[in-house]
Formats: structure tokens, sequence, C-alpha cells
């Protein structure tokens, strides 16, 4: 039982090469709303580096770890890396929060269909948070269940 919990820690605590390979091209064709309301299609996104991050407002690492991720986009945005938040919630508790803590960002409100996509993306456990990391060429190149770090972005940014 230990050594069960152990291996689940540590990939928890650690980016898993994907080596998903490319994407299917139904993921770009996926559009989300923004909290205003406003559409946001991910083919906007292709052709550059992408952090994808399904998060929760109830979920405390997801709410820890976004100044973090909000840094991250704008000392990089310049370099052409674009950050996507997924919003894996309801709508009234993302809008309130987002007016406490706004992000530079955009994040779309994906419910429960963010559960669904980011099984897709390797996340069998349908935990939070969840982070994959797209290339300009549309490979997953690696993905975190838990808490980023910011040695995971340093070691992220790297590798675009």
């Amino acid at each position: 039982m230990l050594v069960g919990a152990g291996v689940a820690w540590w990939q928890a605590e650690h980016w898993q090469d994907a080596d998903i390979g490319e994407l299917d091209p139904a993921f770009w064709a996926t559009n989300w709303e923004t909290p205003s309301g406003r559409p946001l299609p991910m083919r906007g996104f292709a052709g550059r580096p992408l952090l994808l991050n399904f998060w929760a407002t109830w979920c405390p690492p997801c709410v820890e770890e976004l100044p973090l991720i909000n840094a991250f986009y704008r000392e990089n945005q310049a370099k052409g890396w674009q950050v996507l938040g997924l919003a894996v919630d309801k709508l009234a508790p993302v809008q309130s929060f987002l007016k406490s803590m706004p992000l530079d960002f955009p994040i779309g409100m994906a419910g429960i269909q963010g559960t669904d996509l980011a099984r897709t993306l390797g996340n069998a456990s349908g935990g939070l948070p969840f982070s994959v990391l797209i290339g300009s060429g549309g490979n997953v190149l690696q993905r975190k269940l838990g808490r980023l770090r910011e040695s995971d972005l340093q070691t992220w940014a790297g590798l675009e």
C-alpha cells in the first residue's frame, strides 16, 4: 500500500513525458466561452507553444499555482508563449474569483467537459490541477498532475 502511495505521489509531483504525439484535429476545433461570454476558439492557440492548465476555484493547489502561471505568462508572452486556463467549474464562482484575482491570460469555461478533455490528454484520474505543455508543432511535450512549481516552468520554458 505504501509503495503505491509513493508511486502516486511521485507521478503527481513530477513532469511526465507525454509521448501522446500530435493532437487530434478535433482538439483545435473546440470552442470555449470566456467567463464574460465571449467565444474562445482553440484554433487561435495553434502554432505557438501553449501551457494548458485545468483548474477550479474549489481546488486549493489550483488557486495557489495561478499567480505563478500568471507570472510565467507575463515573462514569456513576448517570446511566443501562450497560456490558457480551462476552468473545470461553474460560471459564477469563476467570475467571482477573477474579480478578486485577475489573470492576464485567457480563461475558458470548460465545466465537466474539461475533465473529459484532460483524460484524453493523459489525466486518467481526472484530478486537478493538471497542466499540459503543447509545442508549436501541436505535440504534447509534457504534462503534470499536481501543483506546478517554478522549477517546472523554468524547465518548460527551455523545451520550446
